[in-house]
C-alpha cells in the first residue's frame, strides 16, 4: 500500500450503537403537483382503470421504496378523498388550489388518480403508504371516514363501498398524517390552534385502532422549521384536560435548501454555501428532538422529515416545480442521508421531495421514457444501510469557511456514516469539496482489515457538480468500482471532488 498523509480520517466505532436505521428513512413523497402524478406516475387523465406508467413503476420497484407519502403537500389540505374513489368517469373535476399540474399545467384535478390507485401503486412497488388527511379545509369526520374506507373489514357502508370499487380486503394503512404545513398553506394556524385541531382529529382517527382493526395506526403531527412553534404546539397538547396525553407517534418538519442558487450558474463558493445549508438538517433534528424530550416526557415520539431536498430558483409554480437533476443535488442528498443515519435514534422516517419530475425527484419522464436521476443512484448506493444498526463514526476532516452575508459557517469537506448488519459493516463517505480530491483513511475499531473482505463503489468520479442527467446520459451516473487498499489497520481511498463512496467490510 502506498502510504501518504490522509486529508481526512474516519474511525468507525463498531461497538458504539446508535439505533436501528429505520428503512423508512429512505422514504419518498408524491403530490398532485406539476408532472409528478399525471404524466409521471399515471398517464394523464387516463380513465381506463390501468393508467400506470409501467416504466416509472419498474424504476420505483427496483429501488425498493419503504414508504411513500401522498397526496401532499399543500394539495392535501384542500383534497377531499371521496372525490377520488368510484368509477373514474363519474369522479368530479375539482380545483387544484395550490399547483398547476399535468402536461397542460392546469390548476385542476381530474381525480382519475385517487386512493385506490395510489394504494394499488404502493402494492405494486412493495411500499408502505403514508396518507396525509385534510385538516385545513376538511373535518374529523372526513378523516375518520377515509381511515374506515381503507382499513375496516366489517359491514359498514364505507367498507362495502371499497368492495364495490374493486377492493375486497382492507389496505391496512398504518401511517396517517393529520394535516400538512398547517402553519402555512394548511390553514395559517397558530401552534395552539393546530394543537386543538390535531387533538380533535386524533380522537376520531386514532380511536378506530382500539376497536375496528387488528393493527395500530401511527399518527403524525405537523411541525415547523421555526422551532418555537413546535414547543408551543407540544405544550398546548400537554395541557389538554383529558384523553391521551400525547396522541401522536411522530412530529414532522420540512427542510429545503438551495432556493437562492441555480446549480448551473453557481461557482464553487455557492456550492459551499448550499452544502452548508443542507447540513443544517442536523441542527433541525436536534432542536426538534430537544423540544419533544423537554415537553413530551411520557411518550416516545419520533422525528419525521417528510419533505426535504434541493429547491432551486428555476423550480417555480409556473413550471410545476421542475429543475435539472445534477451531481450536486445527489451529493447533497448523500450528505443528508449520512445525517439521518447518525440520528437514527430519533429519526423514524423521511420523505424526499418528490418522487417523479418535481424538485429533487429520483425519476424523470417525458412522453415516451422514464429514467433514473443521480439522486436515485445515491439512494441505491445507500440501500444496504436500511435495517442495519447505525454505529458512531468519528470524522477528522478539513473544513472551509463559508461566509453568507453576516453569517459565518464552516463546511466539513468530508462526512460519513456507518452501520453494522448481518453482512458486515457498511460505510458511506462523501467528498463535499467540489474543488479538490480528498484522501480519506478509514479504520474500523476492533477489526483487522483484509483486502479480500472489502469492496468499494464510487459515484460521480468523472463528473462535474453541475453535470445534469438527460434520458440519453442516465446510465453514466451508475456506480463504479473504487480501489480500497488496506494495510490491516485502515483503508485508504482517494475521492475525487464532489463524489460519494461506499465501503463494505465483511
Amino acid at each position: 500500500m502506498n502510504v501518504q498523509m490522509a486529508d481526512a480520517e474516519i474511525t468507525v466505532h463498531t461497538a458504539a450503537s446508535i439505533d436501528r436505521i429505520a428503512p423508512e428513512i429512505h422514504g419518498h413523497f408524491a403530490e398532485h403537483l406539476g408532472r409528478c402524478i399525471y404524466g409521471g406516475i399515471w398517464h394523464a387523465d387516463s380513465a381506463d382503470g390501468d393508467g400506470f406508467r409501467e416504466d416509472t413503476v419498474s424504476l420505483l420497484e427496483d429501488l425498493e421504496l419503504p414508504v411513500l407519502r401522498w397526496p401532499g403537500g399543500c394539495f392535501a389540505d384542500d383534497y377531499h378523498w371521496e372525490d377520488g374513489v368510484g368509477p373514474q368517469d363519474e369522479r368530479p373535476r375539482r380545483r387544484n388550489l395550490f399547483w398547476a399540474q399535468g402536461p397542460e399545467e392546469l390548476p385542476e384535478e381530474s381525480n382519475s388518480f385517487g386512493s385506490d390507485e395510489f394504494l394499488e401503486l404502493c402494492e405494486r412497488i412493495g411500499t408502505e403508504p403514508y396518507l396525509a388527511a385534510n385538516v385545513g379545509s376538511g373535518s374529523p369526520q372526513e378523516a375518520a371516514n377515509w381511515v374506515e374506507y381503507c382499513n375496516y373489514d366489517g359491514d359498514t357502508e364505507l367498507a362495502d363501498r371499497r368492495r364495490e370499487n374493486g377492493r375486497e380486503d382492507p389496505y391496512g394503512v398504518k401511517y396517517w398524517g393529520l394535516g400538512n404545513e398547517n402553519w402555512g398553506c394548511g390553514g395559517q394556524m397558530s401552534p395552539e390552534q393546530y394543537a386543538r385541531e390535531y387533538r380533535r382529529y386524533a380522537t376520531y382517527v386514532g380511536t378506530q385502532a382500539n376497536l375496528m382493526f387488528d393493527h395500530d395506526l401511527e399518527l403524525i403531527a405537523c411541525g415547523f422549521e421555526g422551532h418555537e412553534w413546535n414547543r408551543r404546539f407540544l405544550e398546548e397538547i400537554n395541557e389538554a384536560p383529558w384523553g391521551a396525553e400525547f396522541p401522536l407517534d411522530h412530529l414532522t418538519l420540512h427542510h429545503y435548501y438551495g432556493r437562492g442558487t441555480n446549480v448551473a450558474e453557481a461557482d464553487e463558493d455557492k456550492y459551499d454555501r448550499m452544502l452548508a445549508e443542507a447540513l443544517e438538517m442536523e441542527r433541525h433534528i436536534e432542536r426538534m428532538a430537544g423540544a419533544i424530550n423537554a415537553v413530551a416526557t411520557t411518550r416516545d415520539i419520533g422525528v419525521i422529515i417528510d419533505e426535504w431536498g434541493t429547491w432551486h430558483p428555476e423550480a417555480t409554480a409556473d413550471n410545476g416545480l421542475e429543475q435539472e437533476g445534477t451531481v450536486f443535488d445527489a451529493l447533497s442528498a448523500a450528505a443528508v442521508l449520512n445525517i439521518f443515519n447518525d440520528n437514527s435514534d430519533v429519526v423514524t422516517m423521511t420523505n424526499i421531495a418528490q418522487t417523479v419530475n418535481v424538485l429533487q425527484c429520483l425519476v424523470e419522464t417525458d412522453e415516451d421514457d422514464a429514467w433514473a436521476r443521480p439522486t436515485y443512484r445515491v439512494f441505491d448506493l445507500y440501500a444496504p444501510h436500511k435495517g442495519n444498526e447505525a454505529v458512531r463514526t468519528s470524522v477528522d476532516t478539513p473544513t472551509r469557511d463559508v461566509v453568507d452575508g453576516d453569517s459565518n459557517d464552516e463546511l466539513p469537506l468530508v462526512n460519513a456514516s456507518a452501520s453494522v448488519g448481518d453482512d458486515g459493516t457498511y460505510v458511506t463517505v462523501t467528498n463535499l469539496d467540489c474543488r479538490s480530491a480528498q484522501t480519506v483513511d478509514v479504520s474500523l475499531e476492533g477489526t483487522d482489515l483484509n483486502e479480500d473482505d472489502i469492496r468499494g463503489e464510487i459515484l460521480f468520479a468523472e463528473q462535474e457538480p453541475d453535470y445534469a442527467v438527460t434520458k440519453h446520459n442516465a446510465d453514466e451516473f451508475t456506480a463504479d468500482d473504487l480501489a480500497v487498499p488496506a494495510d490491516g489497520s485502515s483503508i485508504e481511498v482517494e475521492l475525487p471532488p464532489s463524489t460519494v463512496a461506499a465501503i463494505s467490510v465483511e
